[in-house]
């Protein structure tokens, strides 16, 4: 599909106006440059020190920022074996409880990010920011993030889960993204686990070897390609904007933004409905792999949350609906 599609009405409340103070998070505009020596108290951001990100370092820095005074620069060292599939690597920063958007409600997200050299190249599993849905007590199962920006072979991507929809077409040939229509989207199917994962964007570099788990068609995500790609991570900072608002009942809506281009929409079935879940969804952000014999740094800056398109993306002349 191509830019000429109208959106749906549902980003007509994105750039409208929110009072200043609001009684809900979703109505919070939350803003953090990473310019002194600890988490701004306007961001509500802060690093998850636990025993799952033992292989993370956090530094506040100046020699490499995007703007202001400083910058985050959050590396991951080797501290599994390798091919332990299990075991993960992380130096993620997450959205305090208290201040989580419900998750039928949308927000808009901004950051940048730069990787710093070497900019890891294998084919391994590489992301470095993730919106998931909190996972209650009760709750059976590993749930991927609902939406992801993902490296893989040096090439940078965007995913987007939700529960199984059974295909109402057949399985396209392996490796040949061309097979899917202009009405359906990439896919990777795992019914035995309620998920499926499609392929939403990716870089100028990305070819017909890439991707080589999307091996289906769904009709059930809607991807419409608004003329852009996204940039190389070899290309410097990547100023991110980002709207999400999961719907597991096909109401979904995903807008990206990078560099301030339009890169896709995206509507339909996003993110999960499994029993046990959590009311909140929630924003990480930071380098997290599985195991790797080499340290991964990046550095992020410019870190922003708000109800409204204008707050977030640089340019607001190019907010979707004013």
């Amino acid at each position: 599909m191509n830019a000429k599609y109208a959106l749906p009405a549902i980003l007509a409340c994105t750039c409208a106006a929110a009072p200043a103070l609001a009684d809900s998070p979703a109505q919070m505009v939350l803003r953090d440059g990473f310019d002194g020596k600890d988490f701004a108290p306007t961001g509500h951001l802060y690093y998850r020190d636990n025993v799952e990100q033992k292989a993370g370092t956090i530094e506040f820095q100046s020699e490499v920022k995007r703007t202001g005074v400083g910058a985050l620069k959050l590396s991951v060292r080797p501290t599994c074996s390798l091919g332990n599939a299990n075991c993960s690597e992380r130096a993620e920063i997450w959205e305090r409880t208290k201040y989580r958007v419900p998750y039928d409600q949308g927000v808009w997200y901004g950051f940048a990010v730069k990787f710093a050299d070497p900019i890891p190249s294998g084919d391994h599993r590489y992301l470095i920011a993730q919106w998931k849905r909190e996972i209650g007590p009760t709750a059976k199962g590993d749930f991927s993030p609902f939406l992801a920006l993902r490296l893989n072979n040096g090439k940078l991507f965007a995913t987007v889960e939700t529960n199984y929809v059974a295909p109402t077409e057949k399985h396209r040939p392996k490796n040949n993204s061309k097979a899917c229509g202009d009405d359906a989207t990439p896919v990777w199917f795992r019914p035995e686990t309620n998920q499926m994962r499609a392929l939403v964007a990716t870089d100028d570099n990305w070819g017909e070897t890439d991707g080589e788990e999307f091996t289906g068609c769904t009709s059930a995500i809607k991807v419409i390609n608004r003329g852009n790609k996204l940039p190389t991570p070899a290309s410097g900072w990547i100023d991110f904007a980002i709207y999400s608002k999961p719907g597991p009942d096909g109401s979904g809506h995903i807008e990206i933004f990078a560099n301030n281009k339009w890169i896709v929409t995206v509507t339909g079935h996003i993110g999960h409905a499994d029993r046990g879940l959590g009311k909140n969804q929630y924003f990480k952000f930071g380098p997290y792999r599985a195991a790797d014999s080499t340290v991964w740094t990046l550095y992020y800056d410019d870190f922003r949350r708000s109800p409204r398109c204008a707050d977030v993306l640089a340019d607001p002349s190019l907010c979707p609906m004013k």
